[in-house]
């Protein structure tokens, strides 16, 4: 939804004429205009019978991060004793009190109780009532807008509701929200191949690789490479391998024949990115020669499908590296797969989280068309009900894609993170990397518009405000930034030594890191961020990031991000980002699981309260910066930074506490 034409009652303190038996209403949501691409049409016909929706407010939304707390701080007693998914919607559905409180309302306006209806969700409210009933009800005056595309859409600027009930109901549908209608990308392949995907050109359905905000940070950083592939570690600092990646952070070929179900891995991924099964096996024949042959489960949400008509690294590079490493790192350990949207609309995060929760599609009002997929796809494509539950989550999920932060409403970002805070309650630990451009935002793009502003404006990226990131910007989950191997290191030396190997990632790209303009300071993180600025204050002010000191730092650690071995499309290339950092650390992860549930424990689930009690586990980065916006960024410094955070994996050290000195 575009922030600019839409205001909720916060910013509204109007209060029009009382509703039936004299009670007084307020605006509860309004538009300042009417979205691009729409005109009003006629007055709705009086007898037209409206399908209404009233979103309940969820309960106990304010206790999330306190209960997931209790569940991932080291300390606590209730350390590892996750939730199940029926005790979380239990949890955070509408209470007795809002739910009788909005029927109340209704049936005093003459809306009967037989006609009103809860969902099995708990959260929405659902009634037919006639246009005159639906306006006196929410005084408002329904048209029919018609879209450019000629798809009508029934809707009112405004509306307004109970002044006691603002506490009780998120939102009404239909009212102020428009439907979202993208039409299809008209460019061929072609053309699609000449774009690099960070560019910001129009994408063809929401979510999609190409979009405004929306990239692949590791999708469009390719460089050619034509030698033979080698496991020799000497040279580690010009290509990095599987097998460099376990001399760097300590961790072995996975030896256990027999796998646990429960320890799936999970990768996601955005149609029309598809992995290419001969480079799978071109990868593994170099470097997991067991594993050839092997594949992911795949989950298909939406349509989603492993499309092999449009072939190059702009389609197959994403996925391709994900699997690659992620396959060969876990082996004999699964990776799910998670296919979301279909070849014509595409999908989003939240898509994805609607198919692994079903309440999550309606919570707090559900999905956002303007920003979301709309399934049966309207333009041709999957023809099937949006997945709404039906997948599970496996015990770490892995995403390589990522938004502006200042591209999306705090709304969307807000109720999207509790998301991923319900999963972390379940015991799942959620990896997104960090983006590429340093404290510039995807496409290297930095804000233009004062802190504040309703509309935000970018630039070119060699001025302005600092861009930060989302998800990574939610507490919720766990970002990863990039590092790379000095060049001219030998890391066997290096490590022989005690010598450091690795600096933050300044080679082709610039680890993503920050402060959130959204986010308040997670407990867990506070002692961390308040050491940073008391004794490496950077020499910005507020006119170039938050330097309240008051909000979320990213990222939390961080992987090598450089020169990477990908099989891309019957070649190897030398890949580069945090989209190779997140999957690396997911696979640790995994594996560190699959060490727990041997031991009879819980997964390790949200991982953030304990890396940073313990940073004793991660190798501190301290050298290499994070430049964009025409400043040098940050800096890589003892301790936590908004560069590398904690720092990389030191997995011997993490498995022992993990499976040695936690419950």
């Amino acid at each position: 939804m575009h922030f600019s034409h839409y205001f909720t009652a916060s910013a509204l303190a109007a209060v029009v004429a009382a509703g039936p038996l004299g009670i007084p209403h307020s605006l509860h949501e309004s538009r300042s205009g009417i979205p691009q691409g729409w005109a009003k049409a006629e007055v709705l016909d009086r007898r037209a019978i409206l399908p209404m929706k009233i979103a309940l407010a969820q309960s106990n939304v304010e206790k999330g991060a306190e209960w997931l707390s209790e569940v991932s701080v080291p300390t606590s007693s209730k350390y590892g004793k996750h939730w199940s998914a029926k005790e979380i919607a239990e949890a955070f559905a509408p209470s007795d009190k809002t739910v009788d409180a909005v029927k109340l309302w209704l049936t005093s306006a003459g809306i009967s109780e037989s006609r009103i209806k809860q969902s099995q969700g708990l959260n929405w409210l659902e009634f037919d009532a006639t246009v005159d009933e639906a306006e006196e009800l929410l005084k408002a005056k329904y048209h029919v807008y018609e879209h450019e595309t000629g798809q009508p859409h029934v809707a009112c600027e405004e509306y307004s509701i109970p002044a006691h009930l603002k506490e009780h109901v998120d939102l009404v549908y239909p009212t102020v929200h428009f439907d979202a209608k993208i039409k299809p990308r008209e460019e061929d392949a072609a053309e699609l191949e000449k774009r690099d995907v960070k560019s910001g050109g129009r994408r063809r359905g929401p979510g999609q690789p190409g979009g405004p905000g929306w990239s692949p940070p590791g999708g469009g950083w390719r460089m050619p490479w034509h030698h033979k592939p080698t496991t020799d570690l000497s040279n580690c600092d010009v290509h990095i391998t599987p097998d460099c990646l376990r001399a760097l952070y300590k961790f072995p070929v996975n030896s256990k024949a027999n796998v646990n179900s429960k320890n799936s891995f999970g990768i996601v991924e955005y149609t029309p990115q598809a992995y290419v099964p001969g480079d799978l096996d071109l990868f593994f024949k170099n470097f997991s020669q067991k594993a050839v042959g092997a594949r992911p489960i795949l989950d298909s949400i939406d349509g989603g499908v492993v499309q092999q008509t449009n072939m190059s690294f702009n389609f197959n590079g994403e996925s391709d590296l994900d699997l690659e490493y992620a396959m060969t790192l876990v082996y004999p350990q699964q990776v799910t797969l998670y296919q979301v949207g279909d070849l014509v609309e595409g999908a989003s995060f939240n898509n994805f989280l609607d198919a692994i929760d079903a309440s999550y599609c309606t919570y707090q009002g559900g999905d956002d068309p303007t920003q979301d997929a709309v399934y049966p796809d309207p333009y041709g494509g999957y023809q099937g009900p949006e997945n709404c539950g039906g997948f599970a989550a496996t015990k770490v999920i892995s995403t390589s894609y990522g938004y502006n932060e200042a591209d999306l409403t705090p709304f969307y970002e807000n109720r999207q993170c509790h998301e991923y805070m319900k999963l972390g309650m379940m015991g799942v630990s959620v990896v997104y990397s960090s983006g590429d451009y340093g404290v510039a935002g995807n496409g290297g793009q930095c804000i233009a518009s004062p802190f504040g502003a309703v509309n935000t404006t970018y630039n070119n990226g060699t001025s302005g405000r600092f861009n930060p990131a989302f998800p990574s910007s939610c507490p919720w989950v766990t970002s990863v930034g990039a590092t790379e191997v000095q060049n001219g290191t030998n890391i066997q030396k290096a490590l022989a030594s005690g010598t450091q190997p690795e600096t933050a990632c300044e080679t082709v790209i610039y680890s993503g890191g920050g402060f959130s303009n959204v986010f308040p300071l997670p407990d867990y993180q506070k002692s961390a961020v308040e050491g940073f600025f008391k004794n490496h204050l950077p020499p910005y002010g507020a006119d170039r990031y938050n330097n309240s000191q008051t909000t979320r730092g990213f990222p939390d650690l961080s992987a090598n991000g450089a020169n990477y071995v990908v099989a891309v499309d019957g070649n190897f290339s030398l890949v580069y980002g945090t989209s190779a950092s997140a999957p690396t650390t997911g696979s640790i992860l995994t594996l560190i699981n699959q060490a727990r549930l041997d031991a009879g424990k819980s997964t390790i689930g949200f991982i953030n309260p304990v890396i940073y009690a313990h940073p004793e586990i991660l190798n501190d980065i301290t050298v290499g910066g994070n430049q964009g916006c025409g400043t040098p960024g940050f800096e890589s410094t003892t301790g936590w930074d908004p560069v590398t955070g904690l720092g990389t994996p030191n997995y011997p050290k993490m498995r022992d506490l993990w499976v040695n000195k936690l419950a």
